[in-house]
């Protein structure tokens, strides 16, 4: 694994249209959007914007379907900005790019989607090309946003499980990450995918959802509750590290049993602009110290930080820059009391 180098980062490639709003509104009634603006979403565009913006030294690569429209267009050009290679990120006719409408409450920091899934619903096994790469690392996100590979393929399992063997069978480590989403889905389409993974991330929801094991008494996180749930998943299949994130810290625990945690850094309340983002920040942060095979309590601290630096700005990335730089943030403001 250590002579290959790089990230590839496939899945949700998504123009996110972002409105600040005063209040969650009840039916029917209205909410006043104080600003607006439009940025990078899903999971390997956020990711890989994030490593460019960390400074990472290693080659960054995309794949992925877009629509052949202007927003496509634009995603095309602010990956050559950051360069990173879209050989693997095809334009496709007759679609558009998938869109998302992020609803952020300026007082909480909140935020809902509405969520238009384009060209990524027609995402399949056949446009990945491994053999292309001499990557280390594939993530691949968000499972249950991506139609065709969340569909059950002709192995009985999703097809994300096809590209991600594919993907291992030619070297290069896994990593995985989900959405949020309410209903059972989580069990139907993840876990049977769990066991072509390496790495997988999740929030504290994803893991009560996919698990069944509550993590929370009342607003309190249980650490013994955490814990629990990471070994369940490695039950399911995934096969070296589970890393649970949630808004105190974040936990990470390998197939042997090594497990760390790492507070999350004390932002101040006036300095968070929004939320949407920051577990995307994470994961990049992690993935960077996996890249260059630094200790995992070293990765997580680098996860913290800049998960921390993108809560400065309502967009996914507008927040985050050199690694150094949010290390620095993070050290200095200090990080919260430790809950496991």
């Amino acid at each position: 694994m250590s002579a290959r180098r790089g990230i590839l980062a496939g899945g949700n490639w998504i123009v996110d249209h972002l409105k600040i709003i005063d209040a969650w509104p009840a039916q029917d009634a209205l909410a006043n959007i104080l600003a607006e603006s439009t940025g990078n979403g899903g999971s390997p565009y956020n990711v890989l914007k994030d490593l460019a913006q960390l400074g990472a030294a290693f080659p960054l690569e995309a794949a992925g379907l877009l629509g052949d429209d202007a927003d496509g267009r634009a995603i095309l050009a602010d990956c050559a900005a950051h360069h990173i290679d879209t050989a693997q990120l095809r334009p496709m006719p007759g679609t558009h790019t998938s869109h998302t409408d992020v609803m952020t409450v300026r007082a909480t920091g909140r935020r809902t989607f509405f969520h238009g899934r384009g060209a990524n619903a027609l995402l399949a096994p056949g446009h990945f090309d491994f053999s292309r790469t001499h990557a280390k690392i594939f993530h691949l996100g968000y499972l249950l946003l991506l139609d065709t590979l969340d569909a059950v393929g002709p192995a009985g399992v999703p097809r994300a499980a096809e590209v991600l063997r594919s993907a291992r069978s030619h070297n290069l480590v896994t990593s995985v990450d989900c959405v949020s989403e309410a209903g059972d889905r989580l069990r139907s389409v993840v876990e049977p995918v769990l066991p072509e993974v390496d790495v997988f991330f999740a929030n504290d929801y994803e893991v009560e959802k996919l698990t069944g094991v509550a993590l929370r008494v009342g607003e309190a996180i249980r650490g013994p509750a955490v814990v629990a749930a990471a070994q369940r998943l490695f039950g399911v299949g995934v096969r070296a590290w589970c890393v649970v994130h949630f808004p105190e810290g974040v936990y990470a625990r390998s197939a042997a049993g090594a497990e760390f945690f790492q507070p999350a850094v004390r932002v101040p309340a006036t300095e968070i602009a929004g939320a949407v983002g920051a577990g995307d920040a994470l994961a990049a942060g992690v993935l960077f110290g996996l890249h260059e095979e630094w200790p995992m309590p070293r990765c997580l601290e680098a996860g913290v930080c800049a998960a921390a630096a993108c809560l400065r700005h309502a967009s996914c990335s507008g927040g985050v820059d050199v690694l150094e730089a949010c290390l620095a943030r993070g050290r200095a403001v200090g990080f919260a009391d430790a809950v496991m």
